[in-house]
């Protein structure tokens, strides 16, 4: 009886085996969906699952045809390319089979919900808000920790670890974000980092097509675009192309070894990218700079292979495609293959033509940055087609400005003044991303809260509001939340205070603010929903003078309507003389916006140390 029953469960054994291998399984298909009649008719579909490489191809579809279908070493991976040009919205059957073994995925093709010129971008007309969604509010405790994720931990006080932030908490405090007068939200990265530590920053994506589930679901992430819509709050989403986490399927079982730069073997990064631009360089230094990996955890994409390219550009459509967000901040832009992202830039904006992309050009001069923007004349007959470029050589000054004394020639606001005059190397200077602090620099306030924060912070964010380009504020900047770099990143990060149910101060309401920081809050509101609408700061050309008495004064004039900033950069009183600047002021008193008061505008003007005009004619 003993040796039948044990003949049964071998013959059972057998034939569960037998019955497991008629069957083809695939684990991954990206993109899971698209839709017809986009722009560009070619569809690249990706399918990974345990030796599918080996299986026949073919499709069922009203004009869905199959071009191409592409094997790599990995006998894991099919990538098929596809011509929709012909193909209406439907379901078609992507058929496998390999010998007897048969496998059948529908495949939606679906009707689109929007045209491309529908989706409207970000512009000088707007002012970011930027984000880190782990660390500003917790609106669902539930998804802290999401069981078989490998960080699987929430530890507050613990600056490299997650915090539990998420797209509720976000979505939770619209009203407080719209009623600041900002008119856009840019979020650091939301799509999935399953990394084992450091993963509550979002620049290491393990699965390019999921939103990580700690921060909420893809659905979930829509309905946020779509909540920040209704409040006229436009959404900025964050990419990383250079490179993605080392736990991404695609690098722990990747296609070949030409997914990855340097033939995935680790290799670092200069992060010296002047060399892209620099005529002098040897190819080594261009080599380095861009194919080197970020970290050894952070391999580098080598977007000169075809698929990767494709799946890439795929990946970012798709996205603005299914939720309607309206701009995409491009991380590393420099560190990747400058013809790719070119391609990539063209790819999407000629889908979406009123769309946006800011590149991170973090470069030391205007010279390095402006070879970025598009049309610069510094990288022809190349051409990135990357519209907006961050200005960090203004973002350091600023840091510098408003701490010094002003003087004829050099100090204080005389360097603001001196960069300004070298605007002629930008191809379109408003489209420059403006900012005085992110989530990679040292806060604006570095130290605790004084009142000579307040004063320097007054200055600098008239300054930012109030001259070219696109304005961007990190989150908690308007209550002067501190953070020195040299402290680390995490001291950069830090928790929004009242984003956390047990948090005993709570930022978001008056009564939760110091004095001192809700006269920097309500500064900051007064300025912010004053520029909104105000085409004369949005499209108006810029006018300046040299720095006369450690003042700086500038003018923006639009359609007969002008906006004059007088900014005393010193420490002591100042009388100013107004003859030079009669050809800026047509009337002999204006109303200061800030204070309300009449100000004579005759032969000369008393100003107080420090003080700012804000001059509407």
């Amino acid at each position: 009886m003993k040796h039948t029953w044990l003949l049964f469960m071998v013959i059972f054994s057998f034939c569960g085996i037998c019955r497991a291998a008629a069957t083809i399984k695939v684990d991954k298909i990206a993109p899971s969906y698209w839709w017809a009649d986009m722009k560009n008719p070619e569809l690249q579909i990706l399918l990974y699952g345990n030796h599918i490489s080996s299986s026949e191809v073919s499709l069922s579809g009203k004009g869905v045809i199959l071009k191409e279908v592409v094997k790599q070493d990995n006998p894991n991976y099919l990538l098929l390319y596809i011509d929709l040009s012909e193909a209406e919205a439907q379901t078609f059957n992507i058929a496998l089979k390999d010998g007897k073994k048969k496998l059948t995925i529908p495949y939606e093709l679906k009707p689109r919900v929007r045209k491309g010129e529908d989706v409207k971008g970000f512009t000088s007309e707007d002012v970011l808000y930027l984000i880190m969604p782990d660390r500003f509010a917790n609106g669902n405790p539930d998804n802290d920790i999401v069981e078989g994720m490998l960080e699987n931990r929430v530890d507050r006080n613990d600056s490299f670890a997650r915090h539990g932030g998420d797209l509720q908490g976000i979505a939770d405090h619209l009203d407080y974000i719209a009623d600041l007068g900002v008119t856009a939200i840019w979020l650091n990265p939301t799509q999935e980092n399953d990394m084992k530590e450091g993963s509550y920053h979002g620049y290491a994506i393990t699965d390019y097509y999921q939103l990580d589930r700690r921060l909420g679901s893809n659905e979930e992430f829509k309905t946020l675009v779509e909540k920040a819509h209704q409040k006229g709050l436009k959404v900025v989403m964050d990419m990383i192309f250079n490179h993605c986490g080392s736990e991404n399927y695609l690098f722990k079982d990747k296609p070949s070894k030409e997914w990855f730069n340097f033939h995935s073997e680790y290799v670092q990064t200069s992060f010296k990218t002047a060399s892209v631009m620099d005529v002098h360089a040897s190819e080594y230094e261009r080599k380095i700079a861009t194919d080197g990996w970020f970290t050894s955890v952070m391999p580098d994409w080598n977007q000169r292979n075809r698929h990767v390219a494709r799946y890439l550009i795929q990946n970012s459509i798709w996205w603005i495609e299914y939720t309607g967000i309206n701009g995409i901040r491009q991380d590393t832009h420099p560190y990747a293959d400058f013809d790719f992202m070119s391609e990539w830039c063209k790819e999407v904006l000629e889908e979406y033509p009123y769309f946006n992309i800011v590149g991170e050009t973090w470069l030391n001069s205007n010279v390095l940055v402006s070879y970025w923007q598009k049309d610069s004349k510094l990288a022809a007959p190349r051409n990135s087609n990357l519209p907006t470029v961050m200005d960090f050589p203004l973002q350091s000054l600023m840091n510098q400005a408003f701490d010094e004394e002003t003087g004829e020639w050099g100090g204080g606001l005389y360097k603001l003044y001196d960069y300004l005059t070298q605007d002629i190397v930008y191809a379109d200077p408003m489209n420059l991303l403006v900012f005085f602090d992110n989530h990679d620099t040292s806060r604006f306030a570095t130290t605790d809260e004084k009142a000579a924060n307040l004063t320097r912070y007054k200055q600098a964010i008239t300054f930012l509001l109030t001259t070219r380009g696109i304005p961007q504020i990190y989150y908690g900047t308007e209550i002067l939340m501190t953070g020195d770099k040299g402290n680390g990143d995490g001291e950069l990060r830090k928790d929004f205070p009242g984003g956390w149910q047990e948090d005993k101060i709570n930022c978001f309401v008056p009564d939760g603010r110091t004095a001192l920081q809700n006269e920097a809050f309500d500064f900051t509101r007064k300025l912010l929903n004053w520029r909104k609408g105000n085409k004369v700061l949005s499209h108006g050309t810029l006018k300046h003078y040299s720095i006369s008495q450690g003042t700086y004064v500038y003018q923006r004039v639009y359609n007969g309507k002008s906006v004059v900033v007088i900014m005393n950069g010193t420490d002591s009183p100042q009388e100013l003389s107004l003859k030079p600047y009669q050809e800026i002021l047509p009337q002999p008193e204006s109303i200061d916006f800030l204070s309300g008061k009449h100000v004579a505008l005759t032969d000369k003007l008393s100003l107080k140390e420090r003080e700012i005009l804000i001059l509407c004619f």
